[in-house]
């Protein structure tokens, strides 16, 4: 019995080589599980009052944090700014909104995202709001105008992949909980290959406009192995329509 799963095994999943250009290959969809799209931070179980018709389908999930040390270290006023971000929530978040998620929350949303690896540059895809980003690894160049993925260099030490992404505008949260950071963060990723299917994650975000020292998130990230695995689009756009714009459709119902 034991020798037929093995065979079976075997025989759905596809052959993937170790190494691409004597890198690992980071090739394949992945995604985190975990609770850290909603909150980056410890946090209970919690009801969302706006939402009772849904019962405990619309309910916040208990979850560990996953920044070292425990806690976010917010200047104070920033801090501020975080609770008022929470106070408005979901209205005010971007991805409420269907804007792109920007890096690193791109990373660890609820959904998978794929990895497409060469000799050179590396592509990321997300299916949320249609993103993507370039690892660049040789165009060290900076970006005329910030947006909301900016521009990410990447760079080998070792067998570990080090992504440096700047120029973002500063719009996006960090999670469902208001964390958030400014334009003036970078983000500085490492992606390790620690089994054939899993990655250990790790994120330091330096923002001196927002946090009183850099600080960093880990987290394993999962490559997802059913053979009929594909990445399928999530475009938000038709889904945010009432929240960006409900002032204009109240008034088109009136006339």
């Amino acid at each position: 019995m034991a020798l037929a799963v093995s065979v079976a095994r075997a025989q759905t999943q596809p052959d993937r080589p170790a190494r691409i250009a004597g890198r690992p290959n980071f090739n394949g969809i992945w995604q985190a599980l975990g609770t850290a799209h909603w909150n980056l931070e410890s946090h209970s179980a919690e009801a969302l009052k706006e939402f009772w018709q849904l019962g405990a389908i619309a309910a916040i999930p208990a979850g560990q944090s996953v920044v070292r040390g425990g806690t976010i270290p917010y200047r104070p006023d920033a801090l501020a700014k975080r609770t008022e971000n929470r106070a408005t929530w979901p209205a005010a978040d971007p991805e409420a909104k269907c804007y792109m998620l920007g890096v690193p929350r791109v990373t660890y949303h609820n959904m998978p995202f794929q990895i497409f690896q060469g000799e050179g540059d590396l592509l990321m895809v997300y299916p949320f709001a249609a993103a993507q980003r370039v690892i660049h690894m040789t165009d060290r160049s900076e970006l005329p105008v910030d947006s909301w993925m900016g521009k990410s260099d990447g760079a080998w030490e070792g067998d570990v992949l080090v992504v440096t992404t700047r120029w973002q505008n500063g719009q996006s949260w960090l999670d469902r909980a208001g964390n958030y950071a400014s334009s003036q963060l970078t983000v500085t990723e490492r992606f390790t290959l620690r089994g054939a299917n899993h990655l250990w994650y790790e994120a330091t975000l330096d923002d001196p406009a927002t946090y009183t020292r850099p600080w960093t998130i880990e987290m394993p990230l999962y490559r997802r192995v059913d053979p009929q695995e594909q990445l399928l689009e999530h475009k938000c756009v038709t889904f945010a329509d009432r929240l960006l714009y409900q002032d204009l459709l109240q008034n088109q119902s009136k006339e």
